[in-house]
């Protein structure tokens, strides 16, 4: 007789004591999962890309305050400097300010001094020339070589350069020199100007006050006129002693007359020429001779 298998007997597990709150398993779910999965697989991601669990707002608000200060602390550094070196500026801007008074004082002082000497020199060279039996004609001398101060009737002519100076015109009186501004007024054209005011019999001149000699040198350094070493601008000023009229008149028809009209007329630049009743032109600043010797004559037995 064949019997059932015997199955093994099952052997069951004690269960372990039930949980206080089991009859609540949905309340307890929802606390114990209050962040729904996605949400956290999100926040897991930003903490994994290193971006906190700070929103881009607050994070842009945060970054905002932080400029905010360092720029507030860079503002409050460079102001206190500024309050600090603040005396220090002011006190070496009154030193220098005293230095040039001071200098200006002293250079002053030396022009009249060399006004008083240069008045005293000739005075002496009057006596002097009397007691040798001089005569009147060293002051001729002196105002010839522009030694002396003068005053007299003459003309007054005014040099400028054109305006919005350009190319000129037709005629060129300047030749082919290459200027780059034929609207300027040239150093030769001032050599021309007083070289043609001599030749009209004037008896002193004088640019932008600058007293001319027998040795004065008018050249140019740039764009400057230089008038024995010192720069003028322009308008040029010229001042010429002598007979009025009759030195306009023969300065406009001479070869250099002439030739500064053309300049107006070519090129633009202005010029005025009118008749003077009294004139002042100083004496030069100093008229040295480093060559020339003055003749003697010798006694014969």
């Amino acid at each position: 007789m064949c019997g059932m298998p015997q199955q093994p007997p099952v052997r069951s597990t004690p269960a372990g004591p039930a949980r206080p709150d089991a009859s609540m398993s949905l309340l307890t779910n929802v606390m114990d999962h209050s962040l729904d999965d996605g949400y956290a697989e999100a926040a897991a991601r930003r903490r994994a890309d290193g971006a906190g669990g700070l929103p881009k707002t607050l994070r842009a608000k945060l970054g905002l305050a932080a400029g905010l200060v360092l720029a507030a602390l860079v503002v409050t550094v460079g102001a206190a400097q500024a309050r600090v070196a603040a005396p220090v500026v002011a006190k070496e801007r009154e030193e220098l300010i005293d230095r040039i008074d001071e200098q200006t004082e002293v250079a002053d002082e030396l022009e009249e001094s060399i006004d008083e000497l240069r008045a005293d020199v000739g005075a002496q060279q009057r006596e002097a020339l009397e007691r040798n039996g001089g005569s009147d004609g060293s002051d001729l001398v002196g105002i010839l070589a522009g030694a002396v101060a003068v005053r007299g009737p003459g003309v007054r002519l005014v040099v400028d350069d054109a305006k919005g100076a350009g190319a000129g015109g037709d005629g060129n009186p300047r030749g082919t020199s290459g200027f780059a501004d034929t609207g300027r007024v040239r150093d030769r054209d001032m050599q021309r100007v007083v070289n043609g005011l001599w030749a009209s019999e004037a008896e002193a001149i004088s640019i932008n006050g600058q007293r001319l000699t027998a040795l004065s040198a008018i050249r140019a350094a740039g764009d400057a006129i230089l008038v024995d070493n010192r720069p003028l601008v322009p308008p040029y000023t010229v001042l010429a002693v002598g007979d009025g009229t009759g030195l306009r008149n023969r300065f406009r028809e001479s070869p250099d007359g002439l030739y500064l009209d053309a300049l107006r007329e070519s090129y633009g630049i202005r010029t005025s020429l009118s008749v003077e009743d009294e004139l002042e032109l100083a004496a030069a600043p100093s008229v040295i001779v480093r060559t020339a010797q003055p003749k003697t004559e010798k006694g014969t037995s």
